[in-house]
């Protein structure tokens, strides 16, 4: 935007200039035309008052000796012409155009004296040609006419207009550092609003726009950007809180029906009531997990975690360890492939533990006996990647892209245990980290699920 501004300024300061100078050089021509013009006139007259003694008496040797002089002073031709057009007397080289020279002199014979051209350009080398009457007592004997060349006249026009083009020039460039600092003051709101826009959609709920900078209209925008940016945090936060405080309380409640469920079963005899109690302690247990999951949420969005460096290699070899028991009941093969040597991330805490819990429960469950769960650790990018892969049925790419929605389900996944909240307690945890998520179809088949998270220098 900055540049179109500037291009802006600079179009319409173009056009003016142009509207200012090309009649300011023409008239600049005109009147170094009319200068050199009027010269040779004043000569001509001079010599044609002269001349009408001379050519009434014939005798031209006084005169002839006047414009020989002349000529060799100032390099002007003449040529002196009686009243029936013959030429009596030429002094330097011949007109080079014989036209535009007849055409003066038939115009100085009918008493007028003539002056061409009217305009001199730089690039026209056609000479100042000046026709002057010979009068006497009103009858016009003859003419003198000179022809002079016009090399100093075209170069002082030339010159005037360099130095037209030279102001132009440096009033482009004043125009063009003005118009970048005004239109870099009358942006940098704009360019400020942009970048706390873009810090607030990465997570900084914190960003705000410098106040006071620029026009009023983009002050006032930024006040009201700066008020909205407050409304919708604390919003949030008020729905973050509610969310938290009231998955907690039901957590009591939750806890207390649950036993009297277990109570009441225990109290049963019949075998089918026994199996709709333990279908209710199920939906309980459901229920309890779909809380932890949002106070799990809740927690991750407030942004408030303490950021740590911790070994990715330790951490993935003790989850894998934690999670052995489950997968030898289940008949899973469950590896790990991790470098010999230490990798050590930047997050916030227990941020890799609960990812790596959340994805390798999600493999666990959708993995048949007989499969393979890998969990691997690898340097890339400038920090550490993980990455867990299963043998299950995967996913397809679209529906690894509404994966990490709150909540969401895959069709074919409805009876499978869970809230539908792991996978976007990942995302947040991640991104709160500074990191990123990826869930894509494993080349073998199966869900890959990547995690990276920057690297971290360890303190001593």
């Amino acid at each position: 935007m900055r540049r179109r501004l500037v291009g802006t300024y600079l179009l319409l300061l173009c056009m003016v200039l142009l509207a200012l100078e090309i009649p300011l050089a023409t008239s600049l021509a005109s009147r170094e035309t009319a200068g050199a013009v009027a010269d040779r006139l004043a000569d001509a007259t001079r010599f044609a008052s002269l001349a009408a003694p001379a050519v009434r008496s014939g005798e031209l040797d006084a005169l002839s000796d006047e414009l020989q002089q002349y000529h060799e002073l100032y390099g002007i031709a003449s040529v002196l012409v009686d009243q029936d057009q013959k030429v009596l007397r030429v002094f330097g080289d011949e007109p080079r155009d014989p036209q535009e020279t007849g055409i003066a002199i038939r115009d100085a014979l009918a008493g007028h004296q003539v002056g061409m051209p009217e305009t001199l350009w730089p690039w026209d080398e056609r000479p100042v040609v000046v026709a002057v009457p010979i009068s006497d007592g009103g009858a016009v004997l003859g003419v003198v006419l000179t022809v002079s060349p016009s090399d100093r006249s075209r170069r002082e026009i030339l010159t005037l207009w360099l130095i037209l083009a030279l102001v132009g020039a440096v009033a482009v460039a004043v125009c063009m550092t003005t118009a970048s600092r005004l239109a870099g003051w009358v942006l940098r709101p704009v360019t400020r609003l942009d970048a706390v826009t873009h810090e607030i959609a990465a997570g900084d709920s914190g960003a705000r726009v410098q106040p006071g900078l620029g026009p009023p209209e983009l002050r006032r925008l930024s006040a009201s950007f700066n008020e909205m940016a407050d409304t919708v945090t604390a919003s949030l936060e008020r729905q973050r809180e509610f969310v938290a405080h009231a998955s907690h309380q039901l957590r009591n409640p939750l806890t207390v029906l649950r036993l009297r469920i277990e109570d009441l079963g225990s109290r049963l005899d019949d075998e089918e009531l026994r199996g709709e109690n333990d279908i209710a302690l199920e939906e309980t247990d459901r229920l309890a997990d779909v809380l932890d999951g949002l106070l799990e949420l809740a927690r991750a969005e407030r942004g408030r975690q303490r950021v740590e460096v911790v070994d990715a290699v330790s951490l993935t070899l003790n989850r894998a360890q934690a999670w052995s028991p489950l997968t030898e009941r289940r008949g899973i093969e469950l590896v790990t492939d991790v470098p010999g040597e230490a990798q050590h991330a930047r997050l916030v805490a227990t941020a890799l533990d609960q990812a790596l819990d959340a994805l390798i429960d999600n493999a666990l469950k959708f993995t048949p006996a007989g499969g393979r769960v890998e969990v691997g650790v690898a340097a890339r990018d400038g920090g550490v990647e993980v990455c867990v892969r299963d043998t299950g049925p995967g996913m397809t790419e679209e529906q690894c892209r509404q994966a990490t929605e709150r909540f969401w389900r895959a069709p074919d996944a409805q009876n499978v245990d869970g809230a539908g909240l792991g996978l976007s307690i990942v995302t947040v945890l991640v991104e709160a980290s500074g990191g990123r998520f990826e869930l894509a179809p494993a080349e073998s088949g199966g869900l890959a699920a990547s995690i990276w998270f920057p690297a971290g220098a360890v303190t001593v």
